[in-house]
C-alpha cells in the first residue's frame, strides 16, 4: 500500500519533523476544546490523524472524514477503522447546509487551484465553527531549507500551488458569513478559527 506524504509527515523519525507536528495537533485541541462542539466534519482528512486525535480527547461525539486521494482512504480504513471516512470532492461536499459544528480543512487549501471556492463550501456545511490552517510563508519554505528538504527548488513544496503569509490569508478568510474568533501559528503554519454569523 502506497504511503502518502501527508503518512510520511505524521510518522517520521526526524526529531523536528515530530516535534512540529505533535507542537501542531496540540495546538488544534487547545484551540477547539472551549468551543463545546458536538459534531466535526474533517475535509481533506488524508489518513485520519486529526480526527482520531480529536476522538481519543474526547472533543466532540461525531466523527466524519472527506478525503479524495483513494491511498489515504485505504490507509485510514486500516489505521482508524472506527473512523467514518469516505471519498468526496471538497467542492462539492454531500451534506446539506450548517450540518457539522465544526468544519475543519487543515493543510488542504494550499494544494487547490480554487481554494476560494472550497473555503466557501466548508463554511455552508459548517453550523458553527471552522478551523483552517496553511503553511505559513515564507517561514515554512525556510524551515524546509533548514531540514534539507527539496533544495534543489529552494525548499519549495512540490504539491503546495498557493503561498499565503500571515496577512494575505487572514484577509483570504474575511468573508461574509463568518468572523475571525482565533489565530495561532504554531510553527512552521498559521491556523485561523472562524465562527459563522448572521448576515
Amino acid at each position: 500500500m502506497e504511503k502518502t506524504t501527508n503518512y510520511q509527515k505524521h510518522n517520521t523519525r526526524n526529531f523536528i519533523g515530530k516535534l512540529f507536528v505533535n507542537n501542531f495537533l496540540n495546538s488544534v485541541v487547545k484551540t477547539i476544546r472551549p468551543l463545546n462542539i458536538e459534531s466535526v466534519l474533517d475535509v481533506g482528512c488524508g489518513e485520519g490523524f486529526t480526527l482520531a486525535r480529536l476522538q481519543s480527547e474526547k472533543i466532540g461525539k461525531a466523527y466524519e472524514g472527506i478525503e479524495y486521494d483513494d491511498s489515504a482512504i485505504q490507509l485510514a480504513k486500516k489505521l482508524y477503522p472506527r473512523l467514518m471516512i469516505t471519498k468526496g470532492d471538497i467542492y462539492r461536499l454531500p451534506y446539506k447546509n450548517n450540518s457539522f459544528d465544526l468544519v475543519i480543512a487543515t493543510e488542504v487549501l494550499e494544494h487547490l487551484e480554487n481554494p476560494k471556492k472550497a473555503y466557501k463550501e466548508l463554511v455552508r456545511v459548517s453550523k458553527k465553527y471552522i478551523l483552517l490552517s496553511v503553511p505559513n510563508e515564507p517561514f515554512f519554505t525556510i524551515q524546509r531549507i533548514g531540514r534539507l528538504q527539496n533544495i534543489k527548488h529552494l525548499g519549495a513544496h512540490p504539491e503546495h500551488i498557493q503561498h499565503w503569509t500571515i496577512p494575505a490569508f487572514t484577509k483570504f478568510v474575511k468573508i461574509k458569513g463568518v468572523r475571525i474568533v482565533t489565530r495561532k501559528f504554531p510553527i512552521p503554519w498559521t491556523m485561523v478559527v472562524l465562527k459563522k454569523v448572521k448576515v
